[in-house]
């Protein structure tokens, strides 16, 4: 049928349209990107064999010293050592137990995009999204799924939190946060994860003047190559983190239209955690995974595998010191068998 200027059938935009009457800008928009997404990953699920090998864009392997050569100056060589190849980040999406429907979304609005970037070229969908917030509390995973997502993506993962940018000497702050997106822009498909992103982009005025000056200039540095993201072809995105999203500023959220709540876990979520932790361990048969998660209500992620980490050590201390007694008992029998001889 007769297909309108964003890739949409006619028919299904002046359906979307009515549908979406009333809507703000934004959200007709983030509807229509929706539907295009679904476009494209209807086409995804029809290839297969041969034609989806061509499309699938391969990871980019390389060396540090590769990356090392690839940075032009002193502040791109001081975010070396936060550049991980996508096959070195060892973190996938099934090391991640539960958060399906987070990991779905991530699929979507990341994943597939720096994947099959040839299916992302049409219309609304060649604006992909450029920013995503990961938000809740401490230990949710929030890092590890920042890490799935360059690992599944075959792109490079490049960390960057307030350390690496924030210099007291006059203007370099503002060059180590363009060095973030010049050095991406070569790493390219790059994740770039800005952990505990607050602490750079807050909206919060702290400080003297000085400080809060410089802050401010960082903070439109960073928005300015954020931006330019948007006008290229680059395949970067930006994945922030923080259990203080109202902290923000607003002009950075506007810059980050897909923001994931990654909460506490559920349930059946804390069991497939449990699943995940202790697949590699081998477990007695009357393990009851379902109970135990019952019992570690309110735990975070990162709380489940230390407990589950406790548990294998503590095994492995009660082996040691059987081990330990036993040798004692060997030394002991050795010397009152030499002490009766004598």
């Amino acid at each position: 049928g007769e297909v309108g200027a964003d890739g949409l059938p006619v028919d299904a935009e002046t359906t979307e349209a009515l549908r979406t009457l009333g809507h703000s800008s934004i959200e007709l928009t983030l509807t229509l990107r929706k539907t295009n997404l679904e476009l494209a990953l209807a086409t995804v699920c029809h290839l297969s064999g041969p034609s989806m090998a061509a499309l699938a864009a391969g990871p980019i392997s390389r060396t540090r010293a590769e990356v090392a050569a690839l940075a032009q100056d002193k502040h791109e060589r001081a975010l070396v050592s936060n550049v991980i190849s996508p096959q070195d980040i060892g973190v996938s999406y099934d090391h991640i137990g539960g958060l399906e429907q987070v990991k779905e979304l991530l699929r979507q609005c990341i994943t597939y995009p720096l994947k099959y970037p040839h299916l992302y070229q049409e219309g609304i969908a060649a604006e992909a999204v450029k920013g995503v917030l990961l938000f809740g509390p401490p230990g949710t995973g929030k890092t590890m799924l920042a890490k799935a997502v360059a690992t599944e993506g075959g792109a490079t993962f490049l960390s960057v939190d307030a350390s690496a940018i924030e210099n007291k000497w006059l203007g370099e702050s503002e060059k180590n946060a363009k060095a973030v997106f010049t050095l991406a822009r070569r790493l390219a498909p790059c994740v770039v994860f800005l952990d505990e992103v607050d602490s750079v982009l807050s909206s919060r005025e702290h400080g003297d003047d000085s400080s809060h000056g410089t802050l401010t200039s960082v903070k439109t540095t960073i928005m300015q190559e954020w931006d330019g993201l948007r006008t290229t072809k680059d395949r970067v995105v930006v994945i922030g983190s923080t259990n203080r999203p109202f902290d923000l500023d607003e002009a950075v959220l506007r810059r980050m239209p897909r923001r994931i709540l990654v909460d506490l876990p559920d349930a059946t979520t804390r069991e497939a955690i449990l699943r995940v932790s202790m697949q590699q361990n081998r477990m007695a048969p009357d393990v009851n995974f379902t109970s135990i998660a019952r019992q570690l209500d309110g735990y975070t992620g990162s709380d489940i595998k230390e407990v589950c980490r406790e548990a294998v050590v503590h095994i492995a201390h009660e082996q040691a010191m059987r081990l330990e007694q036993r040798d004692a008992r060997a030394r002991a029998g050795g010397r009152g068998v030499g002490g009766a001889g004598a």
